[in-house]
């Protein structure tokens, strides 16, 4: 740390311009929070899954039926899938959505 002036009057001063630098440094870091928040807010929301499997209740929560990503009638079950997996699932017999029809969009089921 470098001599501080030995004097009252001089160490006065030295803590007043202190605090006034220390009180600029704290507002430019609020302004530049604000201005970091402000740019994730305007962020496009992520893209929707394309795929989606809902899982039934229970112990097994095994799949009870696939999903295109933009279906209407999903609810909380459901998880991210891919199109490979969607296409293994109605293999095995997991039923598809009667009103987003992933088996038709996928060409899997007429």
């Amino acid at each position: 740390m470098s001599a501080l002036p030995p004097d009252l009057p001089r160490l006065r001063t030295l803590v007043i311009y202190l605090r006034g630098e220390l009180g600029r440094a704290e507002r430019a870091l609020i302004e530049a929070e604000e201005a970091e928040a402000q740019a994730a807010r305007r962020l496009p929301p992520p893209e929707p899954p394309a795929w989606l499997v809902e899982r039934g209740t229970g112990a097994g929560m095994r799949p009870v039926c696939v999903h295109a990503g933009s279906c209407w009638d999903l609810n909380k079950r459901c998880a991210p899938a891919t199109a490979e997996q969607v296409r293994v699932l109605l293999a095995e017999g997991v039923p598809a959505c009667p009103h987003c029809r992933p088996g038709t969009i996928l060409g899997v089921l007429e």
